[in-house]
């Protein structure tokens, strides 16, 4: 179960939740959870999800981590995680994977972890961290890492994929347009 404790904090994180009378994390996250999936205009900036109206796995999570340390609690975990990104659990991306002639991607994907429980407020119903075996590897990092260093660990995790998967005939570059495609999928249903 994931804690539930009242905001309180000062700085501006808690302080825009509390100004759309969201008092408790139990609430917040209902918020986030709800809020369309869709890229920000600028992810350095986790107040963006509150202007834009949406938010990514990467920017909704870290804002929920960053609100639960202003309100000192630091037993909550945000991961990134390598998950196995295909049809069955994220099918908005079927066409694309078919289309370049995959039956998944790997793709870096953050969420919550409570106790060794997943809490993902990405989008209802998202499932690609709930089918066995789909986690290729986590990792606990910081609210400011969803940006440059998760790209470069993920760059990095693909040239490495690539290479062990020489059956796949493309280049880093062209399965990060493929992957670009596919979150572009992802924000269109």
């Amino acid at each position: 179960m994931l804690p539930d404790f009242k905001i309180t904090g000062l700085q501006q994180i808690s302080q825009k939740f509390i100004s759309k009378n969201i008092l408790s994390f139990s609430k917040a996250a209902e918020f986030i959870l709800h809020l369309p999936y869709g890229r920000n205009a600028n992810k350095n900036d986790l107040l963006a999800v509150f202007t834009d109206g949406c938010g990514t796995c990467g920017t909704k999570h870290a804002l929920l981590k960053t609100l639960a340390l202003e309100n000192n609690f630091a037993d909550l975990k945000l991961i990134m995680a390598i998950v196995k990104m295909n049809a069955k659990n994220t099918p908005e991306v079927k066409n694309t994977l078919e289309k370049n002639g995959l039956t998944y991607i790997p793709e870096a994907h953050n969420y919550l972890k409570y106790y060794n429980k997943i809490h993902d407020y990405t989008k209802p119903n998202f499932g690609s961290t709930k089918e066995p075996g789909n986690i290729l590897e986590e990792l606990e990092i910081l609210p400011e890492q969803i940006t440059d260093f998760k790209v470069a660990y993920h760059k990095n995790f693909l040239q490495n994929w690539l290479s062990k998967n020489p059956q796949i005939k493309l280049t880093l570059n062209e399965l990060w347009i493929i992957r670009e495609q596919c979150i572009q999928d992802l924000g269109n249903k």
